[in-house]
Order: structure tokens, then C-alpha cells, then sequence
């Protein structure tokens, strides 16, 4: 089988020379702040479903109306992997920083249309149709933006891969911090009707006032060493065509690895509006539980960056994916039998370890899948399918399971099962491509 038959792991060309501390610093603040705009935007809707269901899709039950809300954000992530393919392309011929200042250009759009929609009562149906409209754009720029922010940071210096990839999901871990900080200061000093009204769509403007700081900083940073290898690189293939016919394998070993945890990843965004709808816990602690996790991702994940550049990647991501699987089922089954703030805090703080432990390497193991001429295309599609299919319906399938089986422990075998698939594309990329 071509699509796994064993590859260099590290690109053709001679890995460049460690980069100076002021030219490192721009490219992880580069990297960073917009993707932290750009998931900050995205993580917000999930926190703020409640408050834009009741705005955008009317309902006498408040069950149906979450899973509406939910399927939208579930649906426009089936974008992404067209994002991910034109815009990674796009980062492939063009380079990296071409591509993250057109990523961040269409999540402001897609934000602004966010932010300023009038909802049900003033459009009738147009109103969803314009949410729908508006994640979609949002959806498409995401899917371009890990794909040319991962192959960017992971090209900084060779030998120190894991650090720099690592605050691609440092920066998620900051969005849900921003994120879990906004819904919780709301949730605190507004009322419902408020929020309703009018408060859910403040942190959408505050994503309005980040754009243009992070594309300030992108334009001004220097481009990746590894797309600095002159005009021949117009005579390549094309990166899309390269990825499909040549590097399956690839595909598969980056998509399975993420799989765990990009389910991990919304089913915490989910915690506190499972912990409110089902457990009936207050909002502004169910928010502050995630703000937790958020401290935790941030901090935590550039720390198992370093480890795993000194010690390896395998040895830190395979204990961590098999303690998520195993842990699942019993945090959530003590959740549900002793609903409480503290027991919300220790799972998600648990969860959130893990999740830190696992992330830390996962970007540079991804980018070790593909050639540098076909790495963002490859990464970006990988990616986007996996987080389309194991990532955006997440929150769905949660209360989807919940609802069909009547038990509120349901999410967390989707959890285990996700985990173990996980397990098997991590021992693949150890055995086939040999990436330690």
C-alpha cells in the first residue's frame, strides 16, 4: 500500500539553524495570538449556546432548541476541510504568511457577522440562515489557520519542534481561558434576560477589537525558513494532488492522533453547559470550572513541549491518551452521582492534565507526517476532517446520547472509544514512519 509505505519524517532540506531569540518570539507571537483570536471566536459559541438559541432558533422546549444551536455549530465545521485544503494549499505555493493574514482577515468577517446579527424576533428565518452564514466563514478561515500556523512554528528550528508546535494548542488553551473568562464575568454580573438580549454578543466584539492586532503582528513577521527555497518551487506539484496520491499514510497517522483530543477539546466546552442543563449547577461556576482548564492548557502545554523534545513524544502521548479513555467513565459517573462545583472543578482540572500532557507534542508528531512542500495542505485537511468529525458534532452527539439513552454518563464512552483510536494511529506513526 502506497499510503503507508515508510517516509523521512524531517524535511529534504537541511534543517535550519536555530533562530535568533527576537525572530523566535515573533513567530510564536504570530502563531499564537491569532490562533487564540481565531478559537476564541469559535469556543465563545459554544459557551454562549444557551443565550443564542433562545436569539436565533425559538422553541417551546429548551432540550430541542440546545441541539439546534449545537447542529450549527456542528455543521459549519463541515467546511473546514475545504478551508483547510484551499487555504493550505494556498500556504504550500504562497507561504506560511501569506495564509495565516488571509485566515485572520476572514474570521474577523465571519466575527463581525457574529457579533452585529438581529436575531429571530427582528429577521424571522433569516436570522439563523445569517448565523449559519457567518460560522460558515468562520469554519472556512479556522480550517486554513493550523494547518499554516502548525507547519509555520514547527519549521522555527528543527530541534526543538515539539516547544514551537506546542503553542498552536497553547494558544487554544488561551482562547478557552479568554472564553471561560468572558462567559463567567457575564454570567456573574448580567441576568438572564440580559444575556439573552444582549450580553452573549460582547465577547464577539472583543474579537472584533484582537483582529487587527494579530494581523499587525503577522505582517511584520518573517517568513518560515523552509519556504525560503526560491523559484523553483513553482515547478512542484500541486500540494493538494501530493497529499491525496502520495501521502494517505500521512492522513491517517494525523487524524487518528487527533481524534482523542479534539473529542476532549468539546466535550470540556461542553462540561459546563451539561453541568447547567443536566446537573442544574449555577452558569458563572460551571463557566469558572472551565476557566481551570483553560490556566491549565495554557501554561501546561509548552511544558510538555519541552519534555518531549528532551525525553520523546511517544513516551509522554500514549500514558496520557490511555488515561483519558480510562478516566472518563468514572469522572463522569461520580459527576453525575455527586453534582457539585467541586466535583465539576476535579474532573475538568483532571481532564485538563491530561488533555495538556497529550497536546504538548501532538502538532509536531502531525507535521512529521507529511514533506515540507505538502505539510500544510496535509496537516490542514487531516485536521480540519478529524476536528469535522470528532470535534464539531461533539457537543450534539453529547446531548444527543444523553437524550436517547436517558443516562448522563453516555458522553464519556465516546470518550474511551475515541481514545483507543487513538492509541492505534500513535502506534502506527511509531512502527511505519518511525516518529519517536
Amino acid at each position: 500500500m502506497t499510503g503507508i509505505s515508510p517516509q523521512p519524517t524531517e524535511p529534504e532540506t537541511p534543517p535550519a539553524a536555530p533562530p535568533r531569540r527576537a525572530s523566535a518570539k515573533r513567530a510564536i507571537a504570530a502563531a499564537t495570538i491569532g490562533n487564540a483570536l481565531e478559537f476564541f471566536d469559535l469556543a465563545i459559541y459554544a459557551l454562549m449556546a444557551a443565550y443564542i438559541g433562545k436569539t436565533f432558533f425559538p422553541d417551546d422546549n429548551p432540550g430541542i432548541q440546545l441541539i439546534q444551536t449545537f447542529a450549527v455549530f456542528g455543521i459549519t465545521y463541515l467546511v473546514r476541510p475545504i478551508g483547510g485544503l484551499l487555504l493550505g494549499s494556498y500556504a504550500d505555493r504562497q507561504g506560511r504568511k501569506k495564509a495565516l493574514m488571509l485566515s485572520i482577515r476572514l474570521m474577523v468577517l465571519g466575527t463581525l457577522l457574529m457579533a452585529f446579527m438581529p436575531g429571530y424576533a427582528t429577521l424571522g428565518f433569516l436570522a439563523p440562515l445569517g448565523i449559519v452564514l457567518a460560522r460558515l466563514i468562520q469554519g472556512f478561515a479556522a480550517g486554513g489557520e493550523f494547518g499554516a500556523a502548525t507547519s509555520f512554528l514547527v519549521e522555527q528550528n528543527n530541534r526543538r519542534k515539539s516547544f514551537f508546535g506546542s503553542f498552536q494548542f497553547a494558544s487554544q488553551g488561551l482562547a478557552t481561558l479568554m472564553a471561560s473568562l468572558f462567559a463567567t464575568g457575564l454570567t456573574m454580573t448580567l441576568s438572564d434576560a440580559q444575556m439573552t438580549a444582549w450580553g452573549w454578543r460582547v465577547p464577539f466584539v472583543f474579537g472584533l477589537l484582537v483582529g487587527p492586532v494579530g494581523f499587525v503582528i503577522r505582517r511584520y513577521v518573517e517568513e518560515s525558513p523552509a519556504m525560503a527555497k526560491g523559484p523553483e518551487r513553482e515547478e512542484e506539484p500541486s500540494p493538494v494532488r501530493s497529499v491525496f496520491r502520495h501521502h494517505w499514510g500521512g492522513l491517517l497517522i494525523a487524524g487518528g492522533a487527533l481524534m482523542v483530543s479534539t473529542a476532549l477539546n468539546y466535550a470540556l466546552q461542553y462540561m459546563p453547559t451539561f453541568a447547567t442543563k443536566e446537573l442544574g449547577l449555577d452558569d458563572s461556576l460551571s463557566f469558572t470550572a472551565l476557566l481551570i482548564t483553560g490556566v491549565i492548557l495554557t501554561l501546561g502545554t509548552p511544558v510538555v513541549g519541552l519534555l518531549a523534545d528532551r525525553f520523546g513524544r511517544m513516551r509522554i502521548m500514549l500514558p496520557a491518551a490511555a488515561l483519558i479513555g480510562l478516566s472518563a467513565v468514572p469522572l463522569f459517573i461520580w459527576l453525575t452521582r455527586a453534582p457539585s462545583f467541586l466535583a465539576l472543578a476535579l474532573c475538568m482540572t483532571i481532564l485538563g492534565l491530561l488533555k495538556a500532557a497529550y497536546f504538548g507534542a501532538l502538532p509536531s508528531v502531525m507535521a512529521d507526517a507529511f514533506p515540507a512542500e505538502a505539510r500544510a495542505t496535509g496537516l490542514a485537511f487531516s485536521y480540519n476532517t478529524t476536528v469535522a468529525v470528532f470535534g464539531g458534532f461533539t457537543p450534539a452527539i453529547a446531548t444527543a446520547l444523553i437524550t436517547a439513552t436517558g443516562s448522563q454518563t453516555s458522553p464519556s464512552y465516546y470518550l474511551l472509544a475515541v481514545s483507543a483510536l487513538s492509541i492505534a494511529s500513535l502506534a502506527g506513526a511509531y512502527r511505519i514512519r518511525g516518529i519517536r
